[in-house]
């Protein structure tokens, strides 16, 4: 049996759980990113977490390989398709929370300083694999307007400001790093220097955030504007000599405010 086959199984015993309300698949399975490594990301959307044993059980079914009510980020159970070796990462969602987050991004126009439509972005790309009672799909509806001008305007406005513009700046702290040769917080300011420049890259394209994984590649191939030398900058600045990195910084900045 192929692992789509079982995951529709999986999900038939999923959905029996009357405190379930729908059940997305989600990742890179449903963006065109996945490989042979990628897991399954199945979102179940509960009122509350169904009971850990009956999920243990069902787990069971499938799987030798499992953990069981991890905490790590969201809720989850991940496991080891036993005929397959595919992997599953399932997670456990409210759907008050994920409705409100819809609402304060898309209706509020609200910004995060990186990965603002992150939600959004999973929510509009999940395939719908259970649906008790339409909620989900009216909630996806919502996701698939058009991206408001105010949003992007937002998170260009917030997450530029504080790549270099104001005090205490991701520069000013990637330079203090520097400085004190502290490596691990050198590393840390770069990725926070990128999660906001990718923010205002797709801010800028009016597309919403698919997250962590294969950014550049994502944005080479759907983004109409970037800035000059953006591949090359990028993966110099997440992986160049620590010595150069602040000057690469600021080439990024003023490269990106050429464009906005």
């Amino acid at each position: 049996m192929d692992s789509r086959r079982i995951l529709d199984k999986m999900v038939e015993d999923y959905s029996k759980f009357e405190e379930v309300t729908a059940i997305a698949l989600g990742g890179s399975s449903t963006s065109n990113t996945d490989d042979k490594a990628s897991d399954y990301d199945i979102y179940i959307y509960c009122t509350k977490e169904p009971d850990v044993e009956a999920r243990r059980h069902i787990a069971q079914k499938y799987a030798d390989k499992m953990e069981i009510d991890n905490h790590y980020f969201e809720t989850g159970d991940v496991y080891v398709l036993r005929e397959t070796g595919k992997p599953i990462d399932i997670m456990y969602r409210s759907p008050d929370g994920i409705e409100g987050n819809i609402k304060w991004v898309l209706d509020g126009c609200n910004a995060c300083l990186g990965y603002t439509t992150c939600f959004v972005y999973n929510v509009n790309k999940s395939e719908i694999l259970f649906d008790r009672s339409g909620w989900f799909k009216k909630l996806q509806d919502r996701t698939r307007q058009p991206y408001p001008d105010t949003l992007a305007e937002n998170i260009i406005k917030k997450n530029f400001n504080f790549l270099k513009d104001v005090m205490y700046s991701y520069y000013d702290q990637l330079a203090s790093a520097v400085k004190r040769e502290d490596f691990v917080s050198v590393n840390h300011r770069s990725a926070a220097f990128l999660a906001s420049y990718f923010d205002i890259i797709f801010a800028k394209n009016k597309l919403l955030h698919p997250g962590e994984k294969k950014l550049v590649k994502y944005a080479l191939t759907h983004c109409d504007v970037l800035p000059a030398n953006f591949e090359g900058d990028v993966n110099a600045l997440a992986v160049g000599d620590v010595g150069e990195r602040l000057a690469k910084a600021d080439e990024m900045v003023e490269n990106l405010r050429k464009i906005l």
